[in-house]
């Protein structure tokens, strides 16, 4: 079961970045530089993102389910607080180094973590759920 949870809750923290982004795609491409064309779409698509991004899920799913063994979290609700802290503290902190080194805007933070906090929110959830 324990592979399961963790391949489920990879695709529910896929999904929700997918609404996230196609919610904020078009400040989140104006704050990355992404040059769009005559559509508003990003030039030279490439599935190379998407296929890292759901691998990028599942080691994040995988090590949420391995600490959450070892921290005795079992419930739905703590599974839900504990990925919303490891989102806001772990990971948007580090998003937030990037990018500042990087001089990018900090609208591009706010978007990147916040996918990270609510996405990993929801993937703690679903990792209680089996």
């Amino acid at each position: 079961m324990g592979y399961l949870s963790v391949i489920v809750a990879a695709i529910a923290g896929f999904a929700f970045g997918a609404v996230w982004y196609m919610t904020l795609s078009k400040p989140w491409m104006e704050a990355s530089g992404i040059k769009v064309g005559n559509d508003g779409r990003p030039e030279g698509g490439s599935p190379v993102p998407f296929i890292l991004a759901f691998v990028a899920m599942l080691l994040v799913a995988g090590m949420m389910r391995h600490a959450f063994a070892l921290a005795d979290i079992t419930t739905l609700g703590k599974g839900l607080v504990s990925g919303l802290g490891i989102g806001l503290f772990f990971i948007s902190p580090w998003i937030m180094i990037n990018n500042a080194y990087g001089m990018r805007p900090f609208k591009l933070t706010v978007i990147d973590a916040g996918y990270a906090t609510f996405g990993c929110a929801i993937m703690g959830a679903v990792l209680m759920l089996f």
